[in-house]
């Protein structure tokens, strides 16, 4: 079925007087597809919103390849953003050893101390956690 093509239907009428229509299975699966596709064109749309916003960004594949190899997710985000352990530890709040510790995996660092460190890496805490 095209954008422009109508799909083959037939209406009748259930006992209870409510209008039924009957249409081919692939036109139905074609008109599915069309709200799919029309549900991701509006997901593209949002995003693109909210990327001019400054809402969202777009990240490097290196930094994804980092993240997804492994490598501590902190650490990539600090060095992506182009910051210094020192500065993030700072705007954290919290020492600078305690960052090293964090970004080597000596210390997993509680929740709020990540959410902390989250906000100075202008991260999601699910991003570094």
């Amino acid at each position: 079925m095209t954008a422009t093509a109508r799909p083959s239907v037939q209406t009748i009428v259930a006992p209870g007087g409510e209008r039924l229509v009957v249409l081919p299975e692939a036109d139905y699966q074609a008109l599915l597809d069309a709200v799919e596709a029309a549900g991701d064109l509006a997901a593209v749309h949002t995003f693109r919103a909210r990327l001019a916003a400054g809402e969202e960004e777009l990240v490097p594949e290196s930094v994804v390849k980092r993240i997804v190899d492994g490598d501590n997710k902190v650490r990539v985000w600090r060095e992506h953003r182009g910051l210094t352990a020192r500065a993030v530890a700072q705007a954290a709040g919290i020492a600078p050893a305690t960052l090293s510790q964090i970004e080597s995996g000596a210390r997993k660092g509680s929740v709020g101390m990540l959410r902390k460190v989250a906000n100075a890496l202008a991260v999601d805490l699910d991003d570094i956690a």
